[in-house]
């Protein structure tokens, strides 16, 4: 069993938050070392190795897909 655990994301249920005039835009862009929020592309390429033979040795792993959230 592994997981993916998304960081913050540019979807539809997170508008308000993507609103640069929000004031928790700035704050969670910042926090994020990428700079930039996730989007579904992002996503993909995590799926596609963990439904590959390439992970196929990989148990009960936790994937963060965060931009670098965690490592601050």
């Amino acid at each position: 069993m592994n997981a993916l655990a998304p960081g913050y994301m540019d979807t539809e249920m997170n508008t308000a938050l993507t609103d640069p005039s929000n004031p928790r835009y700035a704050e969670i862009t910042g926090r994020v070392h990428a700079h930039v929020w996730g989007t579904l592309e992002d996503m993909k390429g995590p799926c596609v190795f963990l439904a590959l033979d390439a992970s196929d040795y990989l148990n009960g792993a936790i994937i963060p897909v965060d931009g670098g959230y965690l490592v601050k």
